[in-house]
């Protein structure tokens, strides 16, 4: 049934290619400079002295518009494992590798809004891909910025209106498993104001059992106001999610029968369901003719549902805080300066409770609501201050410096069974960091940079098998000293860039699991992080009509513990868990003036060791995804898109996502792998009208 409706599609795209009005695209002849978010000192990627990796709208539509992690994992250094969508884990250069669920030890923002909470996780499945302008991802802790995060952080820039008057869109994806995705957007553009209101629905049968997945979002964004020196800019994003979660299986099933759940979670039906919003303003006024300020405040809620077979947890989190930044610029002794400096201030409320699931007893109807066994009340609170200062010393020599200091609070109460209130607060936090910057011509820059990092450890680390609070684990901490340089050759065709880093981290962070949904933390070790990327983009156009891109990015580390001793156990000089060695990407874009063009990803991805012992590793794969489409006008001020793919080409088997250190109960085996999509198809259109 599918295959028809691609062909289908690939009909209509023959017919279009022959019969309608073609959009004439203009063929650049250079690679376009990067702009990058206006919170950095430097606006252009090339005089930003660290590795950012870059996400253009281009590039997050190079597949089916459902998933973020296929356009993450082109930034090389950046792995980002997904499983049925809502269950992702992103490591930056091994960093966050071990975490046994989500993300965490990486800070990402939603324009000014912060996406990770207060105990340190971070999710960013729920921003619609369609709703982003922007990603830029910044590869270990060399900004002062964003505070606590030894991977790095994620900006995320929200899409405002771009084209004067009207625009609306309206947009379809269909694909094997049942995928569905129906997107319609509205946006108005005026001298002194604009708005963009989306709204989306996506689902999914899912290809495994018990992994069907819905979700639906409301997104607003705009700016007010607006003027010369100032404007109001207002965000806010509303997701509704229930997804069913097949969890982990062990090898012999994943080689066997890879569609199957975990047992006890298709027998409990396993699930999760929330509301999530998260809204903000962001003022932005010139103070002075060298001195600028952007205040942002904003509020994040969510209300979780998860029915596990273990039990069944229920959560509310609140969480609110303000940012401020004042940057500007001057001389000193004739020294061109500018600056950048402010605070943060981030309150996190949180809730929780866990109720027995008697799913055993409800007649094969799934989870079953029983008893509350737990209760808990969790408040955390952060104060980060930060200043960078950046220095011309003459036309081809920068210095920049910066300083970061991080105050973190918590409360933890229990209120069931047993009632208890226990307070804690790690000392202050100062992470420096400086860099130098060398210009040998205007499009070519060396780097070199040294910084100190944080990452501190989630509620659920600090606690003792008891539950209660354990005042002698540590943040963990690193030392980052990297080396890098970004050039334009051939007349600005050729894009390169490589860095080359190396990573220490102190007081390794280990969960040490002690109940199905329990975990303590240790401080454990040191672990090295080092290795080098490189990454190439070429402008080749051909001819008047056809202009090919081809890119080529790669990451080869060495991630492994220094020392680390847990249980007894001297795992020291043992491979990093949970990140491969290696990686690499490489692929093409064909564009033509005409509207059609034609995309290819290659993507390789070494073994991943699944236990501190390195007594197990995954296989080691490589995936190719396919896309064509057709851009057309069907009449004045009304274009179209019409695309389809083809995903995992060559029906590779492979594990899209792993569970670390994952342990057998009795003699059953670990459960370590969730397998990824095999080959799969959709296809897509759109049309944008302008009024």
């Amino acid at each position: 049934m599918l295959f028809k409706k691609i062909l289908v599609l690939g009909m209509l795209l023959c017919f279009q290619c022959f019969f309608g009005q073609k959009v004439r695209d203009s063929i650049p002849d250079k690679l376009e400079e990067v702009v990058i978010s206006s919170l950095h000192l430097n606006d252009s990627l090339l005089n930003a002295p660290a590795a950012i990796g870059i996400l253009s709208p281009k590039d997050l539509q190079r597949n089916n518009l459902t998933d973020i992690s296929a356009a993450v994992n082109l930034i090389p250094g950046v792995l980002m494992q997904s499983a049925n969508i809502t269950t992702s884990r992103i490591s930056i250069r091994g960093i966050g590798a071990r975490t046994p669920y989500g993300t965490n030890k990486i800070r990402a923002f939603y324009g000014s809004i912060p996406l990770t909470s207060g105990d340190s996780e971070t999710t960013i499945e729920d921003i619609d891909v369609e709703n982003i302008d922007q990603v830029e991802i910044i590869k270990g802790p060399l900004s002062s910025l964003y505070g606590s995060g030894l991977g790095g952080a994620i900006l995320i820039s929200p899409k405002l209106s771009g084209t004067a008057g009207n625009n609306l869109k309206l947009s379809t994806v269909y694909g094997s498993f049942g995928l569905m995705k129906n997107t319609v957007s509205y946006s108005l553009n005026e001298k002194t104001a604009s708005l963009n209101l989306s709204y989306h629905k996506l689902a999914s049968d899912g290809w495994r059992n018990n992994s069907a997945y819905y979700r639906e979002g409301l997104t607003l964004a705009g700016e007010l106001l607006r003027k010369k020196e100032s404007k109001l800019t207002y965000f806010g994003n509303y997701t509704y999610l229930k997804a069913y979660l097949p969890s982990s299986i062990d090898r012999k099933t994943f080689d066997e029968n890879p569609r199957a759940a975990a047992a006890t979670w298709a027998a409990s039906q396993g699930y999760k369901q929330y509301n999530s919003f998260l809204g903000g303003l962001s003022y932005d006024w010139k103070i002075s003719q060298k001195i600028k300020n952007s205040t942002a405040v904003f509020v994040n809620y969510k209300q979780n549902n998860e029915p596990r077979p273990f039990d069944i947890l229920k959560q509310y989190t609140f969480a609110y805080g303000v940012r401020t930044q004042f940057s500007g610029d001057f001389d000193i002794a004739n020294i061109k300066t500018k600056f950048n400096a402010g605070f943060e201030y981030f309150k996190d409320d949180y809730s929780g409770r866990t109720l027995q699931n008697l799913y055993k007893q409800n007649n094969g109807l799934g989870s079953l609501e029983g008893f509350q066994l737990t209760g808990t009340q969790q408040n955390r609170s952060f104060l980060n201050a930060f200043a960078q200062l950046r220095m011309q010393l003459s036309k081809k020599f920068e210095v920049q410096a910066g300083m970061n200091i991080n105050k973190t609070e918590f409360t933890l109460d229990n209120n069931f069974p047993e009632i208890s209130s226990e307070k804690y607060s790690y000392d202050a936090i100062w992470s420096p960091q400086i860099s130098l910057l060398f210009k040998p011509t205007n499009f070519q820059t060396i780097y070199l940079s040294a910084s100190k990092g944080f990452s501190l450890p989630s509620v659920e680390e600090t606690l003792t098998a008891s539950g209660n609070i354990n005042s002698d684990i540590k943040p963990e901490s690193g030392y980052n000293y990297e080396l890098g340089g970004k050039f334009y050759f051939f007349d600005r065709k050729l894009f390169a860039e490589i860095a080359m880093y190396r990573m220490e981290i102190n007081n390794l962070l280990v969960a040490q699991r002690v109940s199905d949904d329990q975990y303590v933390g240790i401080n454990a070790g040191e672990t090295l992080h080092q290795g080098i990327e490189i990454s190439l983009n070429y402008n080749w156009q051909i001819n008047k009509i056809f202009v090919l891109n081809p890119y080529v990015a790669a990451s080869i580390g060495e991630y492994k513990f220094e020392r680390f001793n847990n249980l007894g156990n001297d795992f020291s000089g043992h491979k990093l868990t949970g990140v491969p060695a290696n990686t690499a990407n490489a692929g093409l874009t064909l564009n033509s003036s005409f509207g059609w063009y034609l995309s290819g990803d290659f993507r390789f991805v070494d073994k991943i060791p699944l236990n501190d012992s390195n007594a197990d590793f995954t296989d080691a794969y490589q995936i190719l995804d396919l896309k064509t489409g057709y851009r057309f006008e069907i009449f004045q001020n009304l274009n179209a898109n019409l695309a389809a793919g083809i995903n995992n080409v060559t029906d590779k088997q492979y594990a899209s996502l792993i569970l670390p250190n994952a342990t057998g109960v009795g003699t059953a085996a670990p459960r370590f792998y969730y397998p990824g999509l095999p080959v799969n198809y959709y296809g897509s259109f759109s049309v944008a009208y302008h009024f």
